[in-house]
C-alpha cells in the first residue's frame, strides 16, 4: 500500500501531467487499474490516514483534522464552532494490519505516520515493524539527512529521505526469513513541504521550464479573498515549479524500484499493488507548488 501526501491529482503523466515525469508509476497504471472518481477521505492528512487504517469516514472516526500534538486544543479558524478535536487515532478500532497480522502477515510500516505520539505509533496498533513513523507531518529539517526522526537513525549528511526510505522498504522485502505474506505500508513524506529535492534534479526541470516557456509564464495569480481572513488565494495556474517536478522525479524513481525488488525475489506476480494519496495537491496554500486544474477550476 503505497500512500503519498498531498500528491496531486494531475500531479503524474497518467492523470494529465505535462510537465512533470512519472514513467515508472505510469507503467504501473497502465498494467493494472486506474480509478478516476475514487477519493480521499479528507482534504487533509490524519483523517485520511486514520480511515485506511480503521475502514472509518474521519466523522464516524472523529478524528476530521490534522493533528498537531503540541496544540491543547484546535486553534480557531472560523465562525464556526469547530468540530471537537483529537490528538491522536481513537483507540478501540480494529486495523487492517490487526487484521492481516492475524491471519499470518508480517506488518510493516515504513514512512509518514502523523496519527498521534508514542503510545499510538505503528507498532501499537497492528505493524510488527515502524521505520520513520512518528507524530510529525512533515520532515521538519528537510529532506537531506540529518533528518531528526526519531524512528529513522540518521543516515550519512546529504543522505535523501525519499531514497532512504525506499532503501529500508526494500530490505524488509529482501531480508524476509518465511514465506509468510507481508502488508506493506510505503508511507512517503514526499511530496510535502518543504519543497526540497536533489540539485541534479531541479536543474532537470529548470531546463525542461525553459524549453517550454513556462518560466516566462505567469504561475501564480491572485484569487478569491479567504473569508476568514483579510487576504486573497494566491492559485497556481499552471505545473512549473522545477524543485517540486524534481521531487516527483524522485519519487517515480523509488517507486520503480520497490517495483524491481518484489520482481527480483518472484513476488511482483504474488503481489497486490495499491497507490493513491492521501488528499490533494497544494495548489492554493503553502506556496503553492503545484497545480490541480481542471479539477480546482
Amino acid at each position: 500500500f503505497i500512500l503519498m501526501d498531498d500528491l496531486g491529482w494531475v500531479d503524474l503523466g497518467c492523470t494529465g501531467s505535462t510537465f512533470y515525469e512519472t514513467p515508472r508509476i505510469d507503467a504501473l497504471a497502465a498494467s493494472g487499474m486506474t480509478f478516476g472518481q475514487a477519493y480521499a477521505s479528507c482534504p487533509v492528512c490524519s483523517p485520511s490516514r486514520g480511515s485506511y487504517l480503521t475502514g472509518r469516514y474521519p466523522a464516524r472516526l472523529g478524528l476530521t483534522d490534522w493533528i498537531d500534538t503540541t496544540y491543547r486544543a484546535h486553534p480557531q479558524r472560523a465562525t464556526l464552532i469547530e468540530a471537537p478535536y483529537i490528538h491522536h487515532l481513537p483507540r478501540g478500532n480494529f486495523t487492517l494490519p490487526q487484521a492481516l497480522k492475524a491471519g499470518g502477515y508480517h506488518t510493516w510500516h515504513v514512512g509518514k505516520w502523523h496519527l498521534g505520539g508514542r503510545e499510538y505509533y505503528p507498532d501499537r496498533v497492528g505493524y510488527d515493524v515502524n521505520i520513520g513513523g512518528c507524530d510529525w507531518g512533515h520532515p521538519h529539517q528537510g529532506y537531506f539527512a540529518p533528518y531528526g526522526i526519531e524512528t529513522l537513525p540518521d543516515g550519512p549528511d546529504g543522505e535523501y529521505l525519499t531514497d532512504r526510505l525506499t532503501d529500508e522498504a526494500i530490505a524488509l522485502i529482501r531480508g524476509r526469513s518465511d514465506d509468510a505474506p507481508f502488508f506493506l505500508s510505503m508511507c512517503h513524506y514526499a511530496v510535502h513541504t518543504p519543497i526540497d529535492a536533489k540539485p541534479a534534479d531541479i536543474a532537470r526541470f529548470e531546463t525542461k521550464a525553459k524549453q517550454l516557456g513556462l518560466d516566462k509564464c505567469q504561475a501564480i495569480v491572485p484569487g478569491e479573498k479567504l473569508p476568514t481572513h483579510d487576504w486573497n488565494v494566491m492559485r497556481r495556474v499552471i505545473q512549473s515549479d522545477p524543485a517540486y517536478a524534481a521531487m516527483i522525479y524522485n519519487l517515480d524513481w523509488n517507486i520503480g524500484r520497490l517495483i524491481d525488488a518484489l520482481r527480483d525475489v518472484g513476488e511482483l506476480d504474488n503481489t497486490l499493488v495499491i497507490f493513491t494519496s492521501d488528499n490533494g495537491g497544494l495548489a492554493t496554500a503553502e506556496g503553492s507548488p503545484t497545480c490541480n486544474s481542471p479539477a480546482s477550476e
